[in-house]
């Protein structure tokens, strides 16, 4: 079979893969088991009666909500679910598009799941367009990071459930596409990227990364084509203006109704979760060095999986494996990229505007994997939220790099054998088995009330 036909096959069946284990995600975990989904779910019903909701005292009720994870949410306690309304301060796109769903399925809670589902699919689709533009001549590792993006454990079940995280990473997955392309080509007008940055910021704070992205990737652009600085400020003018004339309408409605300088409604929200744990307080209990090993490890192991409410680890699952292969998956990989063949001198000066490209494509995937670490570590600096998923917004990026040393790994042992190649994808799409057992052996027994 031709390189390209083997290429397309596995594309369909990692789409299809996708399509089957998503949804069996999305309908057989036990409802409300995925973090805070209540609150998510009715931002969506009240979003249908009008936008948009108020952050407002009651919103958040620690001891009812512990209850609800105490007793695996018994339907016997969810009288007053729809009480759960934390996530209000969030902005609104994707529960204005989630009301499709809701009220054609008369306020259906897989409905909304799958509809979240759907938005995983497109960043699993992006994914491969992202690494078959920036490795055009390696197939293997645009399948393998769509292959991990797909059946990654815990970002499987975070995007299928129902959060505004599987739209954000749409847009995060849609701005670094615009962005390799408008590094490669002059088709790009700087005034998509904005509107792309705009759709962030109506979208969840953790795209709002882009805003140093996308600027970064104007100037070196610029810095490649030697222009005058006046184009430099002009194109980040029209990006700005874009994306705040657009985006920003969302920060007026904030100030408007919470008053200067509280434009993300982050100062109301915290009023009203004023009990949750702080970082500061664990720290004075348990000391520096405790809190940076729990720190490590959690993060570690809910940024792979740790489901439902962070209650469900997987320390013992397949004798405690599961962590291991992820660790020794990340090892791999990182050490690949120290012994991944540089193109060699003759190759670099042939086309020296194409091997600037490329850096300038790698600087861009390195700092967002850089700030979505930044971010995690950030809001962990006020709020004890040992949960990797949070770093989700540098994931394309993460799994290209990833696949990258590890298909240089196999290049190394395994070039002389050109079918070879397709291992590295074959490999990841593995992961979909393990995402049927641990959702049938694991997720559904342990969380079920």
């Amino acid at each position: 079979m031709q390189p390209d036909r083997i290429e397309k096959l596995l594309f369909a069946l990692i789409i299809l893969g996708y399509g089957i284990v998503g949804i069996l995600f999305a309908t057989q975990t036990p409802a409300w088991q995925a973090p805070d989904e209540p609150a998510h779910f009715n931002y969506v019903a009240q979003v249908t009666d009008s936008c948009c909701p108020l952050v407002e005292e009651g919103d958040w009720q620690s001891e009812y909500q512990q209850q609800l994870t105490s007793v695996k949410f018994h339907p016997e306690y969810l009288d007053r679910l729809d009480t759960i309304q934390y996530e209000d301060h969030q902005p609104p796109l994707y529960y204005l598009l989630a009301t499709l769903p809701y009220v054609l399925t008369d306020g259906s809670l897989i409905a909304v799941r799958l509809f979240s589902t759907l938005l995983g699919g497109i960043v699993v689709v992006l994914t491969y367009m992202i690494g078959k533009r920036v490795l055009p001549n390696k197939p293997q590792v645009a399948l393998g990071a769509m292959a991990l993006v797909a059946f990654q454990p815990q970002h499987l079940s975070i995007i299928t459930s129902v959060n505004n995280d599987a739209l954000a990473e749409v847009v995060i997955a849609v701005a670094l596409l615009w962005i390799v392309r408008y590094l490669q080509t002059d088709k790009v007008p700087v005034w998509q990227l904005g509107l792309i940055m705009a759709m962030g910021l109506m979208t969840k704070t953790t795209t709002y990364f882009l805003a140093g992205v996308i600027p970064l990737a104007i100037l070196l652009k610029w810095h490649a084509q030697q222009q005058s600085p006046r184009l430099l400020i002009r194109a980040w003018t029209v990006f700005l203006v874009i994306a705040l004339g657009i985006g920003g309408l969302w920060w007026v409605r904030n100030i408007s109704v919470y008053g200067f300088p509280d434009f993300l409604a982050l100062g109301a929200h915290d009023e009203i979760v004023a009990d949750q744990k702080r970082t500061a307080d664990y720290i004075a209990e348990n000391g520096i060095d405790t809190y940076t090993r729990e720190m490590i490890r959690v993060t570690f192991n809910s940024f792979w999986g740790q489901f439902g409410w962070m209650a469900v680890p997987l320390d013992n699952v397949l004798g405690g494996w599961i962590y291991r292969g992820f660790a020794i998956l990340m090892l791999v990989g990182a050490s690949g990229l120290v012994i991944a063949r540089l193109p060699r001198k003759s190759e670099a000066t042939a086309n020296p505007e194409a091997r600037r490209t490329q850096l300038n494509m790698w600087v861009v995937l390195t700092v967002m994997i850089i700030l979505a670490v930044l971010a995690y570590l950030y809001y962990n600096s006020e709020f004890l939220q040992f949960q990797g998923r949070y770093m989700f917004a540098g994931l394309i990026p993460f799994a290209l790099v990833i696949m990258y040393g590890v298909d240089a790994w196999r290049d190394r042992l395994l070039s002389r054998w050109e079918m070879t190649q397709w291992l590295t994808p074959l490999a990841m799409m593995g992961l979909a088995v393990v995402d049927v057992y641990l959702l049938f052996v694991v997720i559904v027994p342990n969380l079920s009330p």
